[in-house]
C-alpha cells in the first residue's frame, strides 16, 4: 500500500511538472482549478442520478446494489477530483462517467462477492451442497424404517 502511494505520488509530481512545463505556472493553476470546478459539477449531477435511480429500485422492492456501487463510485471519484492533481482528476472523472463507471461497477461487484464468500467460509467453513436421490421410493414410508437415501457431497 505504501509503494502504491508513493508511485501515486510521484506520478502525480511528474504529471504537474510536465503540465506546468507545457503551458506555465499560471496555466498548470488553471487547469487543476477548472479541473475541480468541472468535476465537481460532474460528480454532483452524476451523484443525483445515481440517488435518484437508488430510491427508485428501494421504491420498486428490487435489490439496489447496482445503483449503491454506482452512488458509492460517484463519490469516490468527486474525492479524487477535489485532491489537487491531474492523475487524481483523470481517475476520479473516470469513475464518475458512465461508460467508465460501469467497468469499474462491475470489477468492483466481482470482487466484493469473493471478498464475500471468502469471509463467509472462514466464519461457518466451506459450504457444502449434497446430491441426491431417493433409492426406494416405492413403498409407503414407515416412521419405524429410515428412507434410504443415496447420493454424493459436493464442495463449493
Amino acid at each position: 500500500m505504501a509503494v502504491a502511494f508513493l508511485l501515486y505520488v510521484i506520478a502525480e509530481i511528474a504529471a504537474i511538472w510536465a503540465v506546468g512545463s507545457a503551458v506555465g505556472v499560471l496555466g498548470t493553476l488553471g487547469l487543476l482549478l477548472a479541473g475541480a470546478f468541472l468535476g465537481s459539477w460532474l460528480a454532483r449531477r452524476e451523484g443525483g442520478k445515481a440517488m435518484r435511480a437508488f430510491t427508485a429500485a428501494a421504491r420498486s422492492g428490487r435489490p439496489a446494489e447496482k445503483e449503491l456501487t454506482d452512488g458509492m463510485l460517484v463519490g469516490l471519484g468527486g474525492v479524487l477530483i477535489l485532491v489537487p492533481g491531474f492523475v487524481s482528476d483523470l481517475l476520479g472523472l473516470l469513475l464518475i462517467l458512465p461508460p467508465s463507471r460501469a467497468v469499474a461497477r462491475r470489477l468492483w461487484l466481482k470482487r466484493m462477492e469473493k471478498r464475500a464468500v471468502r469471509f463467509a467460509n472462514r466464519r461457518r467453513g466451506p459450504v457444502m451442497v449434497v446430491d441426491s436421490e431417493v433409492v426406494s421410493a416405492e413403498e409407503p414410508h414407515r416412521r419405524d424404517q429410515p428412507t434410504v437415501i443415496e447420493g454424493r457431497v459436493v464442495e463449493n
